[in-house]
């Protein structure tokens, strides 16, 4: 019996390594005899070079120091794919992300991607490079991505001609004039640039990032209309840079593009830098990359899981892409989860989601089960997959 693992991590408890193992385990008490496949997933968010670092041969990380969302030093990773590192992967979370702030210091209005900017920068200086997987989940930041766009070379000018100096946040974006890209001996032309992103939200207005984001990162509702005004009249700038970086002069406005709203705005400054780049789905992208499809062949049954299953498990998450990949190969799905919200488990019965099972009620509270999680699955995947055979 072949059976293929592949498993989001489980947020604050199990990595997705730690996650696919655990489990791996349990099938093994069930059916010692099966064959299974482990593929730790990711999908653009906290995890994802970790998830094809793991899974794509020839894999190594790499850490540099850089400035976090909120100018403390950070160690954070990126990946080189294949025996030559010719893939770069790199994801925002690790230098910006949410995770890297306590929630009651969140404030996006004195957040910046400039740690994110150096983290590209350290990749894109690698001699040989012929593409680059970036990542823009889990964000703490809202500053239209002007923080990265600095560290990697844009200059932005204040209304006394001088250029700002200090990493670029929401409160520094008011004071932005004009802007320019002075930096032409970075590689940033020569490389295959792919946004691994599930967000089609655009820059401003009431479907932007300040508006349907900025609570999650701290913003109150007077904050969340200054942030949208701020990135209005920062978005031209942009349009000039992107300008600047041989952008089609017929191309839709960049504020208006979707996945332009994405992690606070970095959506935009990446379309604005890289005009090619392509933008995807974060869990497409790591299926892609890992061979997913081919791993399905023969398979018999499939596990998934993430550490919540919700309806934001519907919008693009490790679960759904795990299922529609799965049902055009007609291979069922079973998946496991910390939590798991009936009516979401019941829309996603038509992608071929067979049954869905929690972690939490064998615990004795939400700490004890994060507390908990690797044990606690392992013990439960034993214990369905004894029951399917």
């Amino acid at each position: 019996m072949k059976i293929v693992i592949a498993t989001d991590s489980f947020k604050g408890s199990l990595t997705a390594n730690e996650a696919v193992a655990a489990i791996a385990r349990g099938v093994a008490r069930a059916i010692p005899a099966a064959e299974l496949v482990c593929v730790p997933l990711g999908d653009g968010g906290e995890g994802t070079v970790d998830a094809l670092v793991a899974a794509v041969p020839g894999s190594r990380r790499l850490t540099r120091l850089v400035i976090g969302p909120f100018g403390a030093l950070v160690d954070a990773t990126y990946g080189l794919l294949g025996l030559r590192g010719l893939v770069a992967v790199v994801e925002m979370a690790a230098a910006s992300g949410i995770t890297l702030v306590p929630r009651e210091k969140l404030n996006p209005m004195r957040a910046t991607t400039y740690g994110t900017g150096e983290l590209l920068g350290y990749a894109l200086s690698r001699p040989v490079l012929e593409e680059m997987i970036i990542g823009i989940g889990g964000s703490a930041t809202n500053d239209g991505g002007a923080g990265a766009l600095q560290a990697l070379g844009a200059e932005f000018i204040d209304a006394n001609g001088d250029p700002i100096t200090d990493p670029m946040t929401p409160e520094l974006l008011g004071s932005v004039v004009g802007v320019t890209w002075h930096d032409h001996s970075l590689k940033v032309d020569d490389v295959r640039i792919t946004v691994a992103c599930d967000v089609t939200n655009p820059l401003l207005g009431p479907t932007g990032a300040s508006a349907v984001f900025g609570p999650q990162k701290g913003a109150t509702p007077e904050m969340v209309s200054e942030l949208d005004s701020i990135l209005t009249n920062f978005a031209p700038n942009l349009e000039f840079l992107a300008r600047q970086r041989g952008g089609p002069p017929d191309a839709p406005p960049i504020a208006h593009r979707p996945g332009s709203g994405a992690a606070g705005g970095l959506g935009a400054a990446l379309m604005a830098l890289f005009p090619a780049a392509e933008f995807k789905s974060g869990i497409d992208v790591v299926l892609d990359a890992v061979g997913f499809d081919s791993l399905l062949s023969d398979a018999d049954l499939v596990i998934t899981g993430e550490g919540k299953l919700d309806p934001q498990t519907l919008s693009g998450k490790a679960i759904d892409g795990v299922l529609r990949r799965a049902k055009a190969a007609s291979v069922p799905v079973i998946a496991f989860a910390g939590a798991v919200d009936a009516d979401a488990a019941r829309a996603l019965e038509p992608l071929g989601l067979e049954s869905a099972y929690a972690i939490l009620p064998r615990a004795a509270s939400v700490a004890d089960a994060m507390a908990r999680a690797g044990e606690l699955l392992e013990q439960l995947a034993a214990e369905v997959i004894a029951g399917r055979v």
